[in-house]
Order: C-alpha cells, then structure tokens, then sequence
C-alpha cells in the first residue's frame, strides 16, 4: 500500500533510492526528558541522502509555544537551503519508528506541498532489515520551493474552542489516555490535567504496530470507530505539544478522509489559559 503522498515502506525507499528527484529528511526529535539529540543521532548514522529537518528550528520563533508552524517565507528559505524543492518527491522518517516524521509530512501539507511520504517504520525498520546506512552530510543543490498555505489545515486556541463548544468538529486528542482522563501529570510544568471538552482520545500508539509501523486501513478504521466519532464531521486533532497529534492526521489520511486539521497550540495551549474550561475522566 506504498503512497508517495503519506506513506512508503523500506522497499519502496531502497528501490528509489537513487531517483534524482528524491529527497529523504530524518524528521527525529526527542523530548526533553529522553536525553537524546535527533542532530547528533543523524551525524552518526542515516539513510544514504537524508538531511536533517530540525523541527525546533523550522518554527515560529516569534512563539513562546514549542515548535509552532513557521512562517512562510522560513519553510521556503530553511528547505530552500537543505536542497528541498518543487518536484521533489520527499520521505521523512525519525528514529523512533512513527513519531516526529508525521509532524514533518503535516508542515508539508500545510504549505501546500503534497509530495510527501513517511516512511513506515522508519530508521528503526530501515536499520533491521540491514540497509545502507552513512554519516556523510549530502551535497546539496539549491531548489526553488513554491509554498501555497494550506490554512484550513490548522486550528488556533480560538477556533477549537468554538468547536468544543459548537460540536461541529470531531476533536481528536493523541495523548494517553491517563493524561486525558487527567489521571497523569503532564510532563510540562503548570498545565492543567484532563483534555478539551468534547474531544476524544486516539492515543497515537493504538494506531500503529509493535514494530512502529502504521495499522492497515481496515484497522485504522476500527481504531477511529470505537471512539464513537462521526466520520462525517471533519476532525480537529490534538496532543501535548502538536507533534503526535500529526500521527492522527496521517491515518486519517491513510483512510481516504480530508477534511483534517490540527491544533498547532494543542495542551500545551489549552492547559495553560486558566480560562478555558477542561474535562477529566472518560468521554
């Protein structure tokens, strides 16, 4: 079920390898708490070819929230400069399996640019199967990039909070579901516990593997009906800090329906403004 356009297995990847118009970024970022680089981990090992996408520094640093979506004209001149442009065909993948690579194919698709897969169980899977692997930075050739932001794509403080009231959205949360129910601490110091009135949790974890790889559509299908959500609402997804929530995106996607968006701000956001109401326990 190889997609150039949301997700490509290792076999796709290894027999395109060598296509000139092919770029592969290594989207990894750690949380704080794991103690781990995503640059220093790409410096030494990755996929023959890949840049590094430094989701941290492909933001808006006008934001006091993490990694927020960038401006346009830094996507342009950041990709610009890593060699990234139109008809490019790109996969991203991180080191974790299915993580942080799907926040990159959401950026993407937000500034309108389309070519873009994730590779399905990323440099984890790669690094099994015995692939070629390299610590070479690439040479890099200077391609224009034509972005088109896609603004239905993403959702600010505002507008969730006029479709948690509303009901007009379905509002769908990554978390855990002990950090939804409100059970757990957040790892981020001052957030309230519990989630957005009216969301649903699809902890991203129950939409893949145990090797990291993307559930079948059938599966995924099963996944986002046992929340009792309607398919015909279009979604708003959710999560700590806009990350995992991309995962949701990408299966939806997987599954044929469009009509996504993501809360950029997410709980890091909405914990944090005493004024927004919060839900705990089950839906």
């Amino acid at each position: 079920m190889d997609d150039p356009k949301t997700l490509v297995s290792t076999d796709w990847l290894a027999a395109h390898l060598k296509d000139p118009d092919l770029r592969i970024l290594d989207g990894t970022m750690f949380m704080a708490a794991e103690g781990r680089s995503g640059r220093a981990e790409y410096e030494a090992a990755h996929i023959p070819g890949a840049r590094f996408f430094d989701i941290d520094d492909i933001s808006d640093a006008r934001s006091e929230l993490p990694h927020m979506a960038p401006p346009v004209e830094k996507f342009m001149s950041k990709l610009r400069a890593m060699g990234v442009g139109d008809g490019h065909q790109v996969v991203v993948y991180d080191a974790k399996g299915l993580f942080s690579a799907a926040r990159v194919w959401w950026l993407f698709r937000l500034m309108g640019q389309d070519n873009i897969a994730v590779l399905d169980g990323g440099f984890p899977k790669w690094q099994a199967e015995g692939r070629a692997i390299e610590d070479m930075p690439p040479i890099i050739r200077d391609r224009h990039m034509t972005v088109r932001r896609q603004n239905q794509m993403v959702k600010d403080v505002t507008q969730v909070a006029a479709a948690a009231k509303l009901g007009d959205y379905e509002i769908l949360d990554a978390r855990s579901a002990a950090r939804f129910r409100g059970e757990a601490p957040e790892p981020r110091a001052g957030l309230r516990a519990g989630h957005i009135p009216g969301s649903k949790n699809v902890p991203y974890t129950d939409l893949l593997n145990a090797d990291m790889t993307m559930k079948d559509a059938d599966a995924l299908r099963a996944v986002f009906a046992a929340t009792g959500m309607d398919m015909t609402k279009p979604v708003i997804t959710s999560c700590g800090s806009g990350v995992t929530a991309a995962i949701i995106n990408l299966a939806l996607e997987r599954i044929g329906k469009t009509d996504h968006a993501l809360y950029d701000g997410s709980w890091t956001e909405w914990g944090a403004f005493p004024t927004l109401p919060v839900a705990t326990g089950e839906v």
